[in-house]
């Protein structure tokens, strides 16, 4: 989705990872309006004992990075049987940010599934945020590309953030950027 109005390029970039990896706290970080939500009371009894609400349809924000481009991020819900809406918001991304929470090795199964369902099909730049380096059990990010099996001809960088941390986020989302703009011109 690029879609220029006003000549303002509109770039659509999807915000996904596993259940409480960090994806609505990435979108509320950077947004300059205030995000839209689609959060409710989570009813499953295991993941109560993370969180008390999840994203059940999606989250939205934007961004302006310059006088001629607008990003809009649409983040994911990260239960698989919320699953159907990452082929709805999947659709026309120039971009996918995939959250993994780099202290839960349980999720990083999870986080290689979503993975390979955007690469299967969405194939556009993809970059693995390492979310929650500012805790003191986070995995780095070269264990976590270990540990998601991420080859060297994926070319998908892995990087150390917090969610929590605007220039951690704009770093992520700059790199992405950087990597739309070469499979643009490729």
């Amino acid at each position: 989705m690029t879609e220029k109005k006003n000549n303002l390029k509109k770039i659509k970039i999807v915000v996904a990872g596993p259940f409480a990896a960090g994806k609505t706290e990435f979108i509320k970080t950077i947004s300059e309006i205030e995000p839209v939500t689609t959060d409710k009371k989570v009813t499953h009894e295991k993941e109560k004992e993370v969180k008390q609400q999840t994203t059940v349809a999606m989250d939205f924000g934007k961004i302006r990075i310059d006088d001629e481009h607008e990003l809009y991020l649409f983040g994911t819900p990260g239960q698989s049987r919320f699953n159907f809406m990452w082929e709805i918001l999947g659709e026309g991304a120039l971009g996918i940010v995939i959250l993994v929470d780099s202290t839960d090795p349980k999720t990083f199964h999870e986080a290689r599934r979503i993975i390979n369902f955007f690469q299967s099909r969405y194939p556009v730049p993809m970059v693995v945020a390492a979310n929650k380096q500012d805790l003191p059990n986070a995995w780095p990010p070269e264990d976590v590309a270990v540990a998601l099996d991420i080859s060297e001809e994926e070319g998908i960088p892995v990087i150390g953030i917090s969610a929590k941390n605007k220039e951690d986020v704009k770093k992520t989302l700059l790199l992405l950027l950087k990597l739309i703009k070469s499979y643009m011109e490729g």
